[in-house]
């Protein structure tokens, strides 16, 4: 994957942060919910059904969201230089781990440090290291 550098504009990265924490925040307040992905999607496949409709609104939004944009302002160009087989083996791991470590970025990175979890604290320094050693081996040791 490359990223076009001269595109980038600190501006619209600060704008969708600031969207992320605001509708955390309001999931948070407004109906006691964390607004962590793995969490919702699992409970659409375990809860009572009277549970599932915020689920639903909550994924629909993840989804339109972006549709929206890119029917407005276009999409960027995404270049992802790996195999369908790397893109699967990297799926599974991420699923994997987010079961192992009870939750994923959003939940921990977002919503359990705001809330100043220790656990959502020893998750996300977990993901950063994994991912900054996946760097690093994937990129200096096997050169890719």
């Amino acid at each position: 994957m490359s990223i076009d550098w001269s595109a980038f504009t600190p501006w619209s990265a600060l704008a969708g942060g600031m969207l992320i924490g605001l509708a955390a925040s309001l999931l948070l307040i407004l109906h006691g919910r964390i607004a962590g992905i793995s969490g919702i999607v699992g409970g659409l496949l375990q809860t009572p059904d009277g549970d599932h409709r915020w689920r639903i609104a909550f994924l629909g939004g993840l989804i339109a969201a972006p549709l929206l944009w890119a029917l407005s302002v276009g999409t960027p160009s995404i270049q992802v230089d790996a195999g369908y087989p790397t893109l699967i083996l990297a799926g599974l791991l991420v699923g994997f781990f987010t079961r192992l470590g009870a939750g994923c970025t959003s939940g921990h990175g977002v919503c359990g440090l705001s809330r100043l979890s220790p656990r959502s604290l020893v998750a996300t320094l977990s993901f950063m290291a994994a991912g900054f050693a996946t760097v690093f081996v994937m990129r200096h040791l096997f050169g890719g």
